[in-house]
């Protein structure tokens, strides 16, 4: 049965759109740097086209988070002070001139980094925390403990990192609907699937387009059984133990005395022998020792289930329990050996049955019209969920919680926002999709508004990993642009169909990159002496900082276009009349894995 406690307060319909159109308002004028393409930088004379600045004056402003720590200190005093100055009684923002209104320029970076920390996720007020979440969704449940297994090894830290953050949320949400079917869409390797089955003993179908995956994902939940089955052994073996060390308490009796007692009872006739209780084979057991154990028996049955959550059998019989020479075979038992032999089968063909039940690889392709009866024979009411579900998935895991009636919550984290399918990218274009990835609520419908691959490719940069050194290099987009101007001057190619990829790790200078890049280009390279290569390097060397600066821009700006993407969404799920709840929670730290909001809904109870 569902929980019947409250989950935290979100923002209704009402005031997500109010945060929509502020957020439209700054993206309106701020988009062309998004927009703009790093390759066509030097070719196209971006700089001159969108900013109104010097470089350094722009890095300056953009770099304040890398000064002395009292310097930062009294940035972010002023920076909340200078928040609330921007928002209006209204709730409309008044910042500062950013973009000049005649050319359309940036002519203010510091009024521009305050807009980009005003409309991120975080700021916007949106977001519920994550604790505060899982605290609601267990109620009065103590918090589950779980085992500490290793899963780095069986998967990379980032998606350790991942896995165990988002089963943990899966795993509160079903039991606060009471549910134990979960359908992982976009599955691939079967991480998340294969943990929501083996730690909290969920029934997880995953599903993925790619039979590759599919297959792989068995292979990986075969071996992450094993270490599980490993680790449990041992905690049946500290259960026995403990079991045994009870046992011992008894009465210390005369062994004679003791076998004796056991043949008497074995001279009973068969139907008192059917009658037999297990203290009348102790009888030297005192009633306290017999109950202390069948109360340990029932606590790790409980612990077992409900603490560790471990799927695997692990009730034993009070034979099991007590010491080797607690009870002798006598003429009714199955003799030990076979006894045992014949719990091993029959456990292993429980075992066999449960685990064929509890995870299961299936290879679909996934549209938001897919039918999943079709697909899952024994579909019951269950969870949805997406662990980085790519381009157009998101959205159509959105669109099936909100058509169907078994799938009672959804709980989806995208990526690849770049292969997200727009219908208003291409307005003259025909086009005979009906259902696209965005936008998908009704205001950015009717605004018709389109943010173009550029923007959402920028919308995958990750802030976090550029301020701890994992951005992409600026020297690599340097050559890049470079060689577009190479092309375009030596060879009169405005647009190449072939992509250059990526060859500058694999290059040990600029000459060498140009040669390699032609080479791969389809292009005579021979044509091209070292000299005039190396006459455009030194050209655009001194204007590499123009570069940094514009691809620093790109970077501070592509939250808000996250924000914009994630808000549709969420937009989107409060429009539909059988949501009863929905958010958007932060799940990951943003240096492990940049896609980190999760968006979460639940059903209205029937």
């Amino acid at each position: 049965m569902a929980a019947s406690f409250s989950l935290p307060v979100t923002q209704d319909l009402f005031a997500l759109r109010a945060k929509l159109q502020e957020l439209l308002q700054f993206l309106r004028e701020a988009l062309s740097i998004s927009n703009a393409h790093t390759v066509d930088f030097y070719t196209e004379s971006v700089w001159e086209q969108l900013i109104d600045l010097p470089p350094e004056a722009v890095l300056g402003v953009l770099r304040k988070s890398a000064v002395e720590a009292e310097a930062e200190a009294e940035a972010r005093v002023s920076e909340a002070r200078l928040l609330s100055e921007a928002e209006s009684p209204s709730g409309i923002t008044n910042f500062p001139k950013i973009f000049c209104e005649t050319s359309q320029k940036l002519m203010s970076v510091e009024a521009f980094a305050l807009a980009v920390r005003y409309y991120s996720v975080q700021n916007l007020g949106i977001c519920t925390p994550f604790e505060q979440l899982l605290t609601a969704l267990r109620g009065s449940q103590k918090q589950r403990t779980g085992e500490n297994v290793k899963l780095d090894e069986f998967m990379n830290l980032k998606k350790s990192h991942e896995v165990k953050a988002m089963s943990e949320l899966i795993s509160g949400i079903a039991d606060y609907c009471g549910i134990k079917q979960v359908i992982d869409l976009g599955s691939g390797k079967g991480y998340l699937s294969s943990f929501l089955s083996l730690k909290y003993g969920l029934k997880v179908y995953g599903i993925d387009s790619s039979n590759t995956n599919t297959h792989g994902a068995e292979e990986r939940n075969r071996k992450l059984k094993k270490h599980w089955k490993a680790y449990h052994t041992r905690s049946k073996l500290d259960a026995n133990g403990l079991a045994l060390k009870m046992a011992k308490e008894r009465k210390v009796q005369d062994e004679i005395k003791y076998k004796v007692d056991i043949e008497g009872q074995c001279n009973s006739s068969p139907a008192n022998q059917e009658k037999m209780s297990t203290s009348d084979f102790l009888p030297d057991f005192s009633d306290s020792v017999i109950s202390n154990i069948r109360a340990q028996m029932e606590n790790l049955h409980v612990y077992s289930h409900r603490e560790e959550n471990l799927c695997f059998e692990n009730a034993f019989s009070l034979i099991d329990l007590l010491p080797i020479n607690a009870v002798e075979p006598t003429s009714f038992q199955t003799p030990k050996r076979k006894m045992s032999e014949a719990n091993k089968e029959r456990r292993k063909m429980t075992s066999k049955s449960n685990e064929s039940n509890i995870y299961s690889p299936l290879t679909s392709f996934i549209t938001a019209d897919s039918e999943l009866h079709d697909i899952i024979k024994d579909l019951e009411d269950c969870l949805m969920v997406g662990l980085h579900t790519c381009g157009d998935l998101a959205p159509n895991t959105l669109r099936i919680f909100a058509s169907k009636s078994e799938i009672k919550g959804v709980c989806s984290v995208g990526c690849c926002y770049h292969l997200l399918s727009e219908e208003f990218e291409n307005p003259h274009k025909e086009s005979t999709q009906e259902k696209w990835g965005f936008p998908m609520c009704q205001y950015l419908k009717e605004e018709r508004w389109c943010c173009g691959r550029n923007a959402r490719m920028s919308a995958c940069l990750a802030l976090e990993r550029v301020a701890v050194g994992q951005g992409l290099s600026t020297q690599s987009l340097f050559y890049r642009a470079v060689l577009q101007d190479i092309i375009k001057e030596c060879y009169g190619i405005t647009k190449c169909d072939r992509h250059v990829g990526k060859i500058y790790s694999k290059s040990s200078s600029f000459l060498d990159y140009v040669r390699k890049s032609l080479k791969k280009l389809g292009l005579d390279e021979s044509k091209l002496p070292e000299k005039v290569i190396m006459d455009y390097y030194e050209k655009y060397k001194p204007r590499m900082n123009e570069l940094e600066a514009f691809n620093m821009l790109k970077v501070v700006l592509a939250p808000c276009i996250e924000t914009l993407i994630l808000l549709d969404r969420l937009c989107y799920l409060k429009e539909q009349e059988d949501t009863a709840w929905a958010a958007l929670v932060k799940l990951f730290d943003p240096v492990k894995s940049p896609r980190c909001y999760a968006i979460i809904a639940l059903k209205k109870q029937q």
